[in-house]
């Protein structure tokens, strides 16, 4: 009994064994502590570092337009009031105080030589250019070339010394969520900076270029930043600043410097940029139409026209071929395929698949030199053939239409009879679009109807400004006249 009693004692001492052998509890180790002030010293001093090394770099660009035409709208706009009407004037003529003739506008010294990377709508049209750096210097600039294509000009300046430069970066490499910093002169306010993220990139369809593929940042962009460079964390150029969304905040878009690059380097050696070229007339694939040609929605893009002499026509596309591949990469959409031609020098050979009749062919074409906007102009036909008189709507002129467009091309004569009187055209209108493309240079409308065979006929996209039933944008149709 006694014996019995000792073991129950000891085993209530000494506990069961699972109790014996349960690890030591986890010696607390003091937490470390984290310096919010010092992350944010840091932060600031990167942004710091930035603004003192590449705001030298960062020009102020200020401009003096060219007299306008006599009788032109930017000229005289009196003549909006017999286009318009008396309350039309009043309201955006009248009542409006007249801007300051000098444009202004940013760029950025890329060679310490004095070439100057800055936006084309930056310095279109101007007749004197003058450059401002940091040290209040002030040059007069050459036009070196531009391309309205990509929004891009180089300008160049004669100084005694080398001049400060920014280092360009490789925008082929960002991703979203990275720093962006911009400096700019924004509402004249020279050396400007902010910060903010890049927000997306290769945004196409902005309807700012020809050749969209932008990136997109929230670091504040307003009008006087346009040319000026957006940087990454290390003060690398990654793209040149161009365009803001008016209606939202936070939306601002940039040339990538990979693009803006090789059309610098373009423009310097040749004065001009030479791009690839087909001579197709395309389209996406929408919904409506991917049935019908055996592809799915953007899963390619549609060929609507094969231009007569063309490298096309020579490789035997045809309208109705659905290019869904280029090089063994697939299409998607126009932006892309328009891009990706571009790229190719003349003479090169490309490998395209297209869908024809529902199944896959194989063509290859050899790459012509897209003509040149000069070209297209002398080969414009007369005005007089349409009964139509156009001129670009830009500048002044646009924003005092407040159309909440900036660029089209304003009816200026409409004669009683012509083929432009029967499809509706009145004096007054702005062709937003021809053929379902953006149109603003007079000389590419008169090429496009010129190439119209009589009996054929063109669908077009105005604006008109009226009283209750007659304004808003509507889609007509002219046809060339049978002889």
């Amino acid at each position: 009994m006694n014996a019995l009693i000792v073991l129950a004692f000891t085993l209530l001492v000494a506990g069961p064994a699972w109790a014996q052998q349960r690890p030591a509890p986890t010696e607390t180790r003091p937490a470390t502590k984290v310096d919010p002030r010092g992350i944010l010293r840091a932060m600031e001093e990167a942004f710091s570092a930035v603004a003192d090394r590449v705001t030298p770099a960062v020009v102020h660009v200020s401009t003096v337009p060219k007299k306008a035409p006599p009788g032109s709208a930017e000229e005289s706009p009196e003549r909006f009031r017999e286009f318009f009407g008396e309350e039309f004037y009043e309201r955006y003529f009248r009542r409006r105080p007249r801007e300051d003739a000098r444009a202004t506008g940013s760029g950025v010294l890329v060679d310490p030589k004095g070439y100057i990377l800055t936006n084309n709508h930056v310095i279109e049209n101007a007749q004197d250019i003058i450059v401002r750096l940091s040290d209040q210097r002030k040059f007069t600039a050459r036009l070196v070339g531009r391309d309205p294509k990509t929004d891009l000009a180089v300008l160049k300046v004669d100084a005694p010394a080398a001049l400060p430069v920014a280092e360009l970066g490789d925008s082929d490499q960002l991703r979203v969520g990275q720093w962006a910093i911009a400096i700019g002169n924004p509402f004249g306010l020279d050396r400007t900076v902010t910060v903010g993220i890049i927000s997306a990139t290769a945004r196409t369809r902005v309807g700012v270029t020809q050749y969209d593929n932008f990136i997109q940042t929230d670091a504040s962009i307003n009008p006087g930043n346009s040319g000026g460079p957006l940087l990454n964390i290390d003060g690398k150029v990654i793209g040149i600043n161009t365009a803001i969304v008016a209606a939202g905040q936070g939306i601002g878009f940039s040339i990538p410097i990979n693009q803006a690059r090789d059309v610098m380097q373009q423009l310097i050696t040749r004065g001009r940029v030479v791009r690839g070229w087909l001579g197709i007339a395309i389209q996406d694939v929408t919904d409506q139409l991917s049935g019908s040609f055996g592809v799915k929605e953007r899963g390619g893009v549609l060929v609507a026209e094969v231009m007569k002499g063309s490298p096309a026509e020579a490789a035997g596309l045809k309208a109705g071929d659905v290019v869904v591949e280029l090089g063994g990469a697939p299409v998607k959409e126009v932006p892309d395929l328009q891009r990706r031609v571009a790229a190719f020098k003349p003479g090169q050979t490309m490998k395209l698949t297209v869908i024809r009749e529902k199944k896959p062919v194989a063509v290859t074409v050899k790459i012509g030199e897209m003509p040149s906007d000069e070209t297209a102009a002398a080969e414009a036909p007369e005005a007089d053939e349409w009964g139509l008189s156009v001129e670009a709507l830009t500048g002044d002129a646009a924003l005092r239409l407040d159309l909440g467009v900036t660029r089209g091309l304003l009816v200026t004569d409409v004669q009683p009879g012509s083929a432009a009187e029967k499809a509706g055209l009145k004096r007054g209108d702005v062709i937003l679009e021809l053929g379902r493309k953006p149109i603003d240079d007079p000389a590419n409308l008169y090429r496009a109807l010129g190439a119209l065979k009589p009996g054929e006929s063109v669908l077009i996209y105005v604006h008109r400004i009226g009283g209750a039933g007659s304004g808003g944008n509507q889609y007509i149709v002219m046809e060339r006249r049978r002889p």
